[in-house]
């Protein structure tokens, strides 16, 4: 009955550690509008999704710091990343940005994902900008 009891409590641990690590590396994802309307856990990672907006990129003279803002047509959503940015990565393409919410209100990225062709979108995003785009909003493009 003891090595029942003791194989019981261990296997009870090892769920409980496995269910705790599962959870501290969960990333959620949210767009612009859910972020502005404060759905992300203060201090939390998470990943932000949308569209770049065009005109908005930004990049400073001699560093790799690149400025640019996402948006799910109907908000906008200013985030700053320090790295190179993927190949795909251009104004008005589909965009996932790994990171957090700075206290300023922008996203700071840690990784920046471009999608990978004219005919792909992550499933997420294109939801959130068809919410968008059917609510009205920013003039962005909408994907097919």
């Amino acid at each position: 009955m003891v090595t029942v009891a003791t194989v019981l409590i261990g296997v009870a641990l090892a769920v409980g550690l496995a269910l705790q690590a599962f959870e501290e590396n969960l990333l959620f994802f949210y767009s612009p509008t859910q972020v502005l309307a404060g759905e992300p856990p203060d201090g939390t990672k998470f990943r932000l999704g949308g569209l770049v907006m065009p005109g908005s990129l930004q990049r400073e003279p001699g560093d790799l710091t690149v400025n640019f803002q996402v948006t799910d047509n109907q908000n906008i959503l200013g985030v700053s990343y320090e790295g190179v940015l993927p190949d795909l990565f251009r104004e008005g393409q589909g965009v996932i940005a790994h990171g957090r919410l700075q206290p300023d209100g922008s996203f700071r990225a840690d990784e920046v994902l471009a999608k990978h062709d004219e005919n792909y979108m992550p499933p997420e995003v294109a939801e959130a900008l068809a919410d968008g785009h059917t609510n009205g909003g920013v003039d962005a493009p909408v994907p097919n």
